[in-house]
C-alpha cells in the first residue's frame, strides 16, 4: 500500500512539476531561438512517426506522367519555393527565419531524412507518401501549411510528382518546367 501512494504522490508531483514549468513561461519559444537536444527530439522523433504512420496507406499513383511534372512544377514555384528553395538558391530571407527550417528540396531525399536512420526516405514510395500526406495536412508549429482544403489531391499529386524529378534540375531546366502555361486556345 505505502509503494502505491509513494508512486501516486510521485506521479501527481511530476504532473503539478510540468504543468507550473508549461505556465511558467520559461521555455523560449521564439523562432530565433533553438530547442534543447531532447525537445529536439522529442518533435522530430514525434513528426516522424505520426507522418509514417499516417501515410502508410496511401496509395501512390504513377508519376511519370510529363503533364504532373509542368503542373506540379508551376504550383511548388508559386507556392513553395520561397521557403524550400528552388537550383542555385542556398537560402530564402524566409527559409532562414522559420525553426525548425525547412527542408532544402532541391537537395536529395537523403540530404534531409529525419528518419533516424531508419532509410524511409531511401524508398521512392514512401518518400512520395510523406511527400502528400505533409503538403496535404501540413506541419503543425513548424510553417508548413496545409493545401488538402486548397488542392484536390491530383494537384498534390502532381506537386509530388515534381519533388521528385527537382533534386536533379538545374536552373534553367527549372525555369522551363515552372513556368505556368496558359492556354492560347480562344472559346471565341
Amino acid at each position: 500500500m505505502a509503494i502505491i501512494k509513494t508512486t501516486c504522490v510521485t506521479l501527481l508531483l511530476f504532473i503539478l512539476s510540468g504543468i507550473g514549468f508549461i505556465y511558467s513561461g520559461f521555455y523560449p519559444i521564439g523562432a530565433d531561438q533553438r530547442h534543447h537536444p531532447i525537445t529536439l527530439w522529442v518533435l522530430t522523433t514525434l513528426r516522424e512517426q505520426s507522418i509514417a504512420r499516417a501515410s502508410r496507406d496511401l496509395e501512390v499513383p504513377p508519376l511519370d506522367d510529363p503533364a504532373l511534372l509542368l503542373s506540379g512544377g508551376a504550383d511548388y514555384n508559386e507556392m513553395c519555393s520561397s521557403c524550400h528553395l528552388k537550383p542555385g538558391k542556398a537560402n530564402s530571407d524566409l527559409s532562414l527565419g522559420l525553426y525548425p527550417q525547412p527542408p532544402n528540396l532541391t537537395l536529395k531525399p537523403e540530404a534531409h531524412d529525419h528518419s533516424h536512420g531508419k532509410g524511409g526516405h531511401n524508398d521512392p514510395d514512401v518518400n512520395a507518401r510523406r511527400q502528400f500526406w505533409v503538403i496535404k495536412h501540413g506541419i503543425m508549429a513548424s510553417g508548413m501549411a496545409a493545401f488538402g482544403s486548397t488542392h484536390d489531391d491530383g494537384r498534390i499529386w502532381a506537386i509530388v510528382a515534381f519533388l521528385q524529378k527537382l533534386p536533379q534540375l538545374n536552373e534553367l531546366q527549372y525555369q522551363i518546367i515552372t513556368a505556368r502555361r496558359t492556354s492560347n486556345h480562344n472559346p471565341n
